[in-house]
């Protein structure tokens, strides 16, 4: 007999409890890790930071960033209306604590700024406009490099800082956009880049009860640390803290001194370890993974490399500098530090962002708007001035051509909310793109077979079988080298991919520091030469039409490799870097556009990259 409908609804039911604690058929159920990556900039400036408002974003404030993020129309500084191809997942807006949005309030004549002499005299330079005006960026610019700080008012702090918070919490929208809360503390000794970004998991209602810690109050990144101590004891919150690219430091970001010259300690390193999770490693002033004279077998190495001097060109750049200013050679360094203090105090994930002074999040080649606005799209901004001079006028640092379209922050996190990208960002599943959204995942462990990323389910296995990029591996098993799998997609609406590398850092037993960049998978059937480097992918740009075509390189790569020089007594570091194809580069767009030969000689094509957070060998304990 045929069972009726209500019988079967009724046994059903009945039965119910008899299910109860069974394995869930659904394969979700029960797996605590990330299923997105969501793409964002964490180093945004706006009209709130002095340098940006002085250098013509007026009027685009917090809320117009965030506007612009979300995916809206918003009219630029020029008059020309930006928008983003695709909305971002996050954005913190982190404008510069010192002097924060004093530019908007004087120039609406604030009644606490003009009580000031120094603001009323300000306020007047800027409302004539001009090169007076710009003598008064330079006065507030080297009262902040001269830690003088000429106006004094806790109320004009507390004031911008409540609008910042207020502007992040107003467009935080759980699941769908997050807004996080943030601010750089801009201290540069000397014209040195040692900036950081301080990013707070929380809402207005903890990060307001604080004010921001500026280089005012101390150049010494061990104050900045106890004041992120005090702030989670004090409020029972969540902050942490980013240092920039280093390649305008002038040796300092990952100087293996302190502040005061003395060698680091295990309590240093222990501290720096503990706030400074991930650092910045591609942005709009040069991409900062390596150098050409650290890595010279490194092919790929020369890459969008600003390298003449400090961020203020006081002082050249030597080539004794550069190991302590890269993100490779840093990761080394804290390998030897790790082997002589017991901790590793660089032991950084990497993310990219922007430094944009526009409001302006956007870094793809063709939709550019520069570092600051007055070197936005134009017919001839690739021909404009260097952004510094040196002393006695000559040039030494940066010309706008040399400027980089780049970059984002890459974040394998649970859901998109507060909590969850600070999660990641502390655990250091996060890597840094120059702009694509290429999808990337890295694992290493022991155990993974050859075909294991082939299998529909090798993110679980990957988890399951190792760690993800940002991870540990200790202790190896007797006659076993790590295996890495890792899995690349192009970006859905951009190039293809070239290569993926693995890039291996190493304390050898004796003392020395060692690199080795591997091939592990690639596109085209390219057979490696004699010298073990692949020949190039090609190149389909066009330049009389900026287009290129995606005839060559591969959409997916993906591999299980196995170190080939493994030691297990040796410490080591492991990250992947995904090569696209050549695409057009940001001048090429101008010249397309707006129909005139830009007078530079860089190269109108760029081979787009990201670089994942590493994953860290350590040996176990002798016995």
């Amino acid at each position: 007999m045929k069972k009726t409908l209500l019988s079967m609804l009724i046994g059903s039911a009945l039965s119910a409890s008899a299910h109860a604690g069974l394995e869930s058929y659904s394969p979700m159920v029960g797996k605590d890790y990330p299923q997105q990556v969501l793409w964002g900039d964490t180093h945004l400036h706006t009209s709130y930071s002095f340098d940006a408002a002085l250098m013509g974003v007026k009027g685009l404030t917090p809320e117009d960033a965030y506007r612009f993020a979300r995916g809206e129309e918003v009219e630029a500084a020029d008059g020309m209306m930006a928008k983003l191809n695709r909305p971002l997942d996050f954005l913190m807006v982190s404008d510069h604590a010192e002097y924060l949005g004093l530019l908007p309030m004087l120039s609406a004549g604030d009644p606490e700024l003009m009580k000031e002499e120094t603001g009323r005299r300000w306020a007047k330079m800027l409302q004539e406009g001009g090169e007076t005006a710009l003598n008064a960026m330079f006065e507030i610019h080297r009262d902040i490099n001269s830690n003088n700080k000429s106006l004094t008012n806790a109320k004009i702090e507390s004031s911008a800082w409540g609008s910042v918070t207020a502007a992040a919490d107003k467009f935080n929208d759980p699941g769908k956009f997050t807004a996080l809360i943030g601010y750089e503390w801009t201290t540069m000794p000397g014209g040195n880049n040692l900036h950081r970004v301080v990013m707070f998991a929380d809402d207005a209602s903890k990060a307001g009860q604080i004010l921001p810690f500026s280089s005012f109050d101390s150049e010494d990144p061990e104050d900045l640390w106890r004041y992120l101590q005090d702030y989670e004891q004090k409020t029972d919150g969540r902050v942490l803290a980013i240092p920039h690219n280093g390649n305008v430091s002038n040796g300092l970001m990952f100087a293996l001194t302190d502040r005061d010259g003395n060698p680091l300690t295990r309590e240093y390193a222990e501290t720096r370890s503990r706030w400074e999770p991930v650092m910045e490693v591609t942005q709009i002033k040069g991409d900062g993974e390596t150098h050409p004279k650290l890595s010279p077998d490194d092919e790929f190495a020369d890459f969008e490399t600003w390298d003449k001097g400090n961020l203020t060109g006081f002082e050249a750049k030597q080539d004794d500098m550069l190991p302590f200013e890269y993100a490779r050679s840093a990761l080394k360094l804290g390998l030897q530090q790790e082997a002589e203090l017991g901790v590793n105090p660089f032991k950084l994930g990497m993310i990219g962002s922007t430094d944009a002074h526009t409001s302006i999040s956007a870094v793809e080649e063709n939709n550019f708007w520069g570092k600051f606005t007055v070197y936005g799209p134009s017919a001839k901004r690739a021909e404009m001035t260097p952004y510094v001079k040196g002393k006695k006028g000559k040039v030494f640092n940066l010309g706008v051509d040399e400027a980089a379209a780049s970059g984002y922050a890459a974040v394998w996190a649970k859901e998109n909310t507060r909590a969850a990208l600070f999660d990641a960002i502390k655990r250091r599943e996060t890597y840094a793109s120059t702009g694509p959204r290429i999808t990337l995942r890295f694992f290493g462990g022991w155990d993974y077979s050859d075909q294991e990323v082939n299998y529909p389910d090798y993110v679980d296995r990957g988890y399951e079988k190792g760690v993800p990029m940002g991870g540990d591996l200790t202790s190896a098993p007797d006659g076993k080298a790590p295996r890495f799998m890792i899995s690349a997609t192009r970006d859905p609406e951009g190039a293809n991919l070239d290569r993926v590398q693995i890039v291996k850092g190493w304390h050898a037993n004796d003392g020395t520091l060692h690199e080795k960049v591997y091939d592990v998978a690639w596109s085209d059937d390219r057979q490696a030469n004699a010298a073990g480097k692949l020949p190039p992918v090609g190149n389909t740009v066009d330049e009389d039409t900026a287009t290129w075509t995606n005839t060559i390189g591969a959409a997916e790569l993906a591999t299980v490799w196995t170190d080939p020089d493994f030691d297990q007594s040796e410490r080591a570091f492991y990250y992947v870097r995904v090569l696209e194809i050549p695409t057009p580069r940001w001048p090429n767009y101008d010249e397309v556009h707006f129909g005139e030969k830009v007078d530079t000689d860089l190269p109108r094509s760029i081979q787009e990259r990201a670089y994942s957070s590493p994953i860290w060998y350590t040996p176990g304990k002798e016995k």
